[in-house]
């Protein structure tokens, strides 16, 4: 219990401390941003390490009362599907802070108290067990980023910020009516409490068992969750944010968007829509599948014809994250965990190749591919590392992006409620388009020979750089040659969900396909 709040506050202590530094001590803050990132992963490492894989439900929960009028309190706590994504946080944040060190050059103070503020709201959403506790991490995390954006990016970046902004409270307004909606709907109608509301995430959850809402009212508060997390996904065609935040965010932001932000809506979709509303989940499965395999080929299609660097990277995101979608609406055990991890791989595989972008972007101050060519010959060091990113989004064997998309497919073309092969082959192509965009950026990139005089001198990584990205290769091949370490975590999680599911579509009958041993534990 202890260690999950030492975790989520940790980030918080160390961007209130950094205030009180003095402004042109850069160094120090630099360092202590980065002590205190380190530190929080730390940490979280505890967590990781003495959490029982074998138990579904919530472990180092902790609970104080809020607000008592409404049942509204400080509720947190973790299963293996929010393990991972905390996981996943605390081991991007310092090497975030790291790459921040060449990349963020003006108001240095200012810029780690937001990154660390952040993380912290990163943690608080990953753990909350309470919605109205949940909607107010949600909702923190729109400050720092907004101003990351804004203050830090590039030409257009008041513009990419507005836009970020914007679009993220619309579906913010949406969550809040939802969980106002549910809560008052669980409280006075279903327990009939004195609070007639309440915000407690597992008591809802285990009521909504028991005594399911009417369909005709819950599609609506499903579809009302469901917005605002597709919009935070991007899923299409809600997607239009996304790019000219990657565009215009610094690179250290970029990582973070992409690396963290993002799964917050996948994780929602999961968390909220899949776990309590699993009729409205069932009915709308088909639509939510086919949103995401356009957006698989949308985003790879996209991608191709992008003349900036960094936009292609972006569109890529759009692409792999329907992967994620099309496998948390399968509703088999292989899809959800396809999704799972590949929520982390996308994490570690997408942010190396938006820190790849910063190393070029530092040094020529030019994200367009016509101006390379040949940086292999010059950067060879910086080449190998690049070629591991780009691989392991393309989903090479070997490599953590193909446990994520295979089981995802898996998932999909196994799956009895959605019933069709169809979403199976459309993703499958978008496997190749990737292959596709990705290799042609390559290509061009770090190929042939090297023309512009202004990359004749490029410096080759430097020791900093290199201590960014070995730990996310390391994390890279591991995933992809013993993805077991992972896949374990959340799979006793993944299978009680998917169980409930079943259990309403199929009223306890014979599921059309066995379970699969491929994500058994046994040897």
């Amino acid at each position: 219990m202890e260690t999950v709040l030492i975790t989520l506050f940790l980030p918080l202590l160390g961007s209130l401390l950094i205030l009180f530094f003095k402004r042109d001590n850069v160094k120090a803050i630099k360092y202590s941003a980065l002590g205190f990132s380190v530190l929080t992963f730390i940490v979280s490492l505890f967590l990781f390490f003495s959490f029982d894989s074998a138990n579904p439900d919530f472990q180092f929960r902790f609970e104080a009362i809020w607000i008592s009028q409404f049942d509204i309190g400080f509720r947190v706590g973790i299963d293996g599907m929010s393990l991972l994504l905390l996981m996943l946080t605390a081991f991007l944040s310092p090497i975030t802070v790291l790459s921040s060190f060449g990349a963020i050059q003006k108001r240095e103070k200012e810029y780690y108290v937001m990154i660390l503020l952040l993380e912290f709201a990163m943690i608080g959403v990953f753990i909350s067990l309470d919605l109205f506790l949940f909607y107010v991490f949600w909702e923190i995390i729109l400050i720092p980023m907004y101003f990351i954006i804004g203050i830090w990016g590039g030409k257009e970046r008041i513009y990419a910020a507005v836009k970020f902004f914007i679009f993220t409270v619309v579906g913010s307004l949406f969550m809040l009516v939802a969980i106002v909606w549910l809560g008052y709907y669980v409280g006075s109608t279903i327990l009939h409490s004195p609070a007639g509301f309440t915000s407690d995430l597992i008591l809802i959850r285990n009521t909504l068992f028991e005594s399911a809402i009417p369909l005709d009212i819950e599609k609506w508060i499903f579809l009302a969750f469901a917005l605002s997390f597709c919009i935070k996904v991007p899923v299409f065609p809600l997607h239009s944010w996304l790019p000219d935040a990657h565009t215009e965010a610094p690179t250290p932001g970029s990582v973070i968007l992409a690396g963290v932000l993002l799964k917050m809506g996948t994780y929602g979709l999961l968390r909220f829509n899949v776990e309590l509303f699993p009729a409205s989940s069932i009915e709308y499965s088909t639509l939510m599948s086919w949103l995401a395999v356009i957006g698989i080929i949308y985003g790879a299609l996209m991608a191709m014809v992008q003349t900036d660097f960094k936009r292609l990277v972006a569109y890529s995101s759009v692409s792999h994250l329907g992967f994620v979608v099309l496998g948390i609406f399968s509703f088999t055990a292989e899809g959800i965990q396809g999704g799972i991890i590949q929520m982390v791989n996308h994490g570690l595989s997408t942010g190396m190749l938006f820190m790849c972008v910063g190393v070029l972007y530092e040094r020529r101050h030019t994200r367009q591919i016509s101006e390379y060519g040949g940086i292999a010959r010059v950067m060879p060091n910086f080449a190998v590392f690049f070629a591991i990113a780009m691989l392991a989004s393309v989903g090479l064997p070997g490599l953590n992006g193909f446990v994520g998309e295979y089981l995802t497919l898996l998932g999909a073309f196994r799956s009895p409620i959605l019933d069709s092969y169809v979403f199976t082959i459309v993703a499958a192509i978008g496997v190749i388009f990737a292959a596709v965009y990705l290799l042609w950026m390559f290509q061009r990139v770090m190929f042939g020979a090297v023309e512009n005089p202004s990359n004749h001198t490029l410096k080759d990584l430097s020791k900093r750089e290199w201590l960014s990205f070995v730990p996310i290769v390391v994390f890279i091949v591991w995933i992809g040659i013993y993805p077991r370490t992972f896949l374990n975590i959340s799979e006793q999680s993944t299978r009680a969900l998917v169980n409930k599911v079943h259990q309403v579509k199929f009223k306890n009958q014979p599921l059309p396909f066995p379970d699969t041993p491929i994500l058994k534990g046994e040897e």
